[in-house]
């Protein structure tokens, strides 16, 4: 993932920060609790197609 991407995108839902989860291939909303997919080096930015992260779950730092 790029890094000069990394530093423009957000949140689609709240236009927070993302957090890049390399291992899970996610950028992760930490307020929505949302991840979205990265798919062939392109993150998905859609709301529907993000996985919701249950409460119980800890979000890496």
């Amino acid at each position: 993932m790029d890094s000069k991407l990394l530093d423009i995108l957000v949140c689609p839902l709240c236009k927070g920060p993302l957090y890049y989860d390399r291992a899970a291939a996610e950028l992760i909303c930490r307020a929505d609790r949302l991840a979205f997919p990265i798919r062939d080096d392109i993150p998905v930015m859609l709301v529907d197609e993000a996985r919701h992260i249950p409460d119980e779950v800890e979000i890496p730092t």
